[in-house]
């Protein structure tokens, strides 16, 4: 459904540092960039994610009530992304990783607020 997002950063080499570990914990390489505008981006076949400061010079701030979420091929990578976010700057949040059972079935979850206060998931379908 979508082909990238972008996030805003206020100091972006701490976000591209966590991004790098929490995103290489679920497999992705490190970000390309930084690009023309100072963005690094992580891509896959399935789309494209990005890190930067916001391009009309305002300080980045997080959306209150959104979460991005990554995709995760196994539980483990879940409990790996929590890990690997944390130690590079990051925040837990919620529940521990793991199971959660909802409308849309059995997940695996694991919840974190980036350096910028952006709430991020990784989430595996069993």
């Amino acid at each position: 459904m979508f082909t990238h997002v972008v996030l805003g950063a206020n100091d972006v080499e701490a976000s591209r540092r966590f991004y790098d570990a929490a995103l290489g914990a679920l497999g992705l390489g490190a970000a390309a960039g930084p690009d023309p505008k100072g963005r690094y981006w992580w891509r896959t076949d399935r789309g494209a994610f990005a890190i930067g400061k916001p391009i009309d010079g305002e300080p980045a701030c997080h959306a209150n009530g959104g979460t991005l979420g990554f995709f995760a091929a196994t539980p483990e990578m879940v409990s790996a992304f929590q890990a690997a976010g944390v130690a590079a700057g990051g925040r837990a949040i919620e529940d521990p990783p793991g199971e959660r059972n909802g409308p849309f079935g059995k997940l695996v979850l694991a919840y974190l607020r980036d350096p910028d206060g952006n709430k991020i998931c990784a989430l595996h379908r069993p």
